[in-house]
This record gives C-alpha cells, structure tokens and sequence, in this order.
C-alpha cells in the first residue's frame, strides 16, 4: 500500500523542488519549546540547507524559557549547522516542566544559555541591513513580539533606517503561521497573551504576508512515523517527551509517540517549496483583519499584500510528505 501511496506525493514533490528557488534566504521566528511543530520545522529547516534550498540566517526565539536557547543550539548542532545564530526576545526566564526543550538540552551537546544568545532586535537588525534588498524571508511560527519590537526600533550604529524602513527595504515576503480562515476566533500565534500585538504587526507590515491558517495545519497529522527511530535520537527523544507530557497530549499517551497537527511545518515548506497549485492555493483580493483577542477575519475586496493558504493536497498525502522531509527522505 505505501508504494502506491507515495508515487503521487513524490511526484509532486519533484515538480515542486525543480520549480523552487534555491537557497531562499530565511529567518525562522519560532516559539520553540511549546508544540512539537517547531521542532519539526526547524528540523525541515536543517534538511533544506542540506539540500541547498535554504539558507537558514538565524533562528530568533520568542520564548524566555531557560532551555528554549540550549534547545535550539542543540538542534543546529546535530544537524550540522553549529553557526547559524540565535537571537532571543530578552525577558525574563522561566521553567516550562512540561517543554521537551529540557530534555533535548540534557541529552546533546550545546554551547548556549538564553543569556548567550543576541537580542532579536539586534540580530534582526544586523541581518537585514547586511543583506541585498527584497533578499530575505522571515517565516514566523510563534506569536509575532519580536516583529513589533524590530518594527519599533529606532536608527542606531547598525543602520540609519528604522526597523520598519528595514523590512520594506529588505524583506521579500512574511510566511505566518497563525491566524485561521476564512474566520477564527483564537488562536495562539495570533494571541500568545500579547493583546494589540498581531493587529500592530499587521498594519505595519507593507511587504507581501502570506498566512498559512490553523485550518491547514490541524488536519495535516504527523510524527507517529517517529516510534521507528532510534531511541537516542533528537527527533525521538523531543517528540516522546512532548507526547508524554504536553497538557493536550499526555491524557492520550500510551507509551508511543503520537501524531500530532502539523502547522508550523507548513509555513516552512511554502517558505522554501512554494507548492502553489500542488499543495495549496494562494487565496487573494482581501485582508487578514486581527482582533486583539487572536481572533481574525478574512475581509474579501482588492488586492492587498496579504494572501492565505487553502490547502489542495489531500491532508493524508501532505502528512506524508511533511513526514518524509522531517526525516530526511525527500
């Protein structure tokens, strides 16, 4: 059954990767430490690089929990990529029991701590001045303080522009995961208990935002593959514990990994693969219209530079992708 199964999602993978533009420059602003989801992007991440689709420019965290920088390091150094820098909303720390960013950091080498790692707005700042205009990507998986903060940074010895001059002047396009559509009423990337943060974000963002909603991802379930690795490796060991222990999963844990939805992997793969008219759509003419409460409505009239993902693969097709690229198969 699987071989039949796989010859339309590979197929279609090929047609995506020849089309792709390689080495999309990225930054991942992730909320690492929370759902499995970025840790399964970020691992989709290390695997482009490899396949020279991606050039991963850093990884900036919003989240302050104490392992969320020795994670991320962590993970960068398994996969082989020990350079690419992390930036960090600064803030104070706090202990997350429940978070698999511990247990990754327990079991593979890091050199970081979160007060090693750069302020996000700095690091942010520094990227984009040093790169060529309309250059980068930044693909956010967690809620969007990091981009308030850069948009709201002033000129300084980095660069004579401001933040949000910066990203006009050096950002091609956002890919957000967060939001649900056409309507939602919460959701965490839009909400993260942040009021008034996405509705900021929104409106000052001038640059093409490509939003890939709750909607998609919640149906796209992925991981349980995972009880076949080895027991000492990352991915295992980052995904059992999130199955064993994350309040919305450990009612259901039976000893095995579980699969689980599958929304931040698909920001990163329209990041990197596009996939438009394969693996979705790109549905325009209208705007995200946030809430402060994370809710967001889809408001249909002329085209502006926001557009949302309505997903066209079949749900079980695309986790088989997602799956395979999670481990470095496709």
């Amino acid at each position: 059954m699987k071989k039949y199964f796989f010859i339309p999602v590979l197929t279609a993978f090929l047609f995506v990767a020849a089309t792709a533009n390689a080495q999309v420059k990225v930054i991942l602003d992730t909320d690492f430490g929370g759902d499995a989801d970025d840790l399964g992007a970020l691992v989709m991440l290390h695997h482009f690089i490899d396949k020279r689709e991606c050039n991963l420019l850093a990884v900036m965290c919003w989240s302050t929990e104490q392992y969320a920088v020795p994670a991320i390091d962590a993970v960068n150094r398994y996969y082989k990529h020990p350079s690419v820098p992390i930036g960090i909303r600064k803030g104070a720390a706090y202990f997350s029991d429940w978070s698999y960013s511990k247990p990754i950091a327990d079991h593979f080498y890091h050199r970081l701590k979160n007060e090693d790692a750069t302020d996000a707005t700095l690091l942010y700042r520094r990227l984009l001045s040093q790169s060529p205009d309309k250059s980068i990507t930044i693909v956010t998986i967690g809620p969007l303080m990091n981009i308030q903060n850069l948009i709201q940074s002033g000129a300084d010895s980095i660069s004579s522009l401001t933040g949000k001059q910066l990203i006009k002047k050096k950002v091609k396009e956002f890919v957000i995961m967060g939001g649900q559509f056409p309507e939602g009423k919460s959701e965490w990337n839009f909400n993260g208990e942040m009021p008034g943060v996405t509705q900021f974000v929104l409106k000052n963002i001038t640059v093409p935002v490509i939003f890939s909603g709750y909607e998609i991802g919640v149906v796209i379930k992925t991981g349980a593959i995972f009880n076949s690795l080895d027991s000492n490796s990352l991915f295992y060991i980052g995904e059992m514990y999130f199955s064993a222990h994350a309040p919305w999963m450990k009612d259901q844990f039976k000893g095995r990994i579980l699969a689980n939805a599958t929304y931040d992997q698909t920001a990163v793969l329209y990041a990197v693969r596009n996939g438009q008219g394969i693996y979705w759509d790109k549905v325009e003419g209208g705007y995200c219209a946030p809430d402060e409460k994370g809710g967001n409505k889809w408001v249909t009239g002329a085209v502006t530079n926001h557009a949302y993902l309505k997903l066209k693969m079949e749900p079980e097709k695309m986790a088989l992708l997602i799956d395979s690229i999670m481990l470095n198969h496709f």
